[in-house]
């Protein structure tokens, strides 16, 4: 198996993640999606931010989302949900030229495929300075509401681009998220951070998934694939 960067250059399809991906973990913005989650939930079931926060958590655990675990068990409306928890300060997003420098010679198409909205994705990538390099997004809403790491989406994702997996690399900083698609066929990119999340593999354990690449930092991993 191929571990060098740029032999991806012929690679059709790149299939990236946006949060904690696209842009570096250290802008935390999920710290600020995450407090905006527990409000949401404390107020939806009426309960103190403390129990609010342990129901956001277990729900992320059991259903891989707090979205669908509140849809689920609580019969919750996701659209106010969505637009209240991702109406954030984006300030801490900066234009990434050496990214912006990289998917402009990088062949291929480029897909995003998230568990966030259409309407917030497209603002990340707009203040990244690469929204012009993504073909399309494929969101939560796209997805029915089901999160990765259900297999389903993925198939749906798939047969929805047209993409010959085989041809296709997924990019992403959870490893559970990569396993279905290695599964479909697709090289993977493991975008490493200091999150708890990160590792959690499909059945809550450690390093579960064994991506193609390994990187902390995306922008210049993908530099190194176009060899620049």
């Amino acid at each position: 198996m191929s571990k060098h960067p740029s032999d991806l250059r012929d690679i059709e399809t790149w299939v990236f993640d946006l949060d904690n991906t696209l842009y570096h973990v250290s802008a935390n913005l999920f710290d600020q999606i995450d407090r905006r989650m527990c409000s949401y939930v404390a107020d939806f079931l009426n309960i103190p931010a403390a129990e609010a926060y342990k129901v956001q958590k277990s729900f992320f655990r059991e259903h891989g989302t707090t979205l669908r675990g509140m849809m689920n068990c609580h019969d919750m409306d996701p659209e106010p949900y969505l637009d209240f928890v991702h109406e954030i300060d984006f300030s801490p997003i900066k234009v990434d030229e050496m990214m912006t420098k990289a998917l402009a010679a990088l062949p291929g198409r480029k897909i995003v495929f998230t568990n966030a909205a259409t309407k917030y994705a497209g603002r990340v990538l707009e203040r990244l300075g690469i929204a012009h390099h993504m073909e399309d997004v494929f969101d939560i809403v796209d997805a029915g509401y089901i999160p990765k790491p259900d297999p389903a989406v993925y198939a749906q994702f798939v047969e929805k681009y047209d993409i010959d997996p085989a041809g296709a690399v997924m990019v992403e900083d959870m490893a559970r998220n990569l396993m279905p698609a290695q599964e479909l066929g697709m090289k993977t990119v493991w975008v490493q951070t200091d999150r708890p999340w990160s590792t959690m593999g499909a059945d809550n354990e450690a390093d579960a998934a064994e991506p193609d690449f390994t990187t902390d930092n995306l922008s210049k991993w993908l530099s190194d694939v176009v060899g620049h």
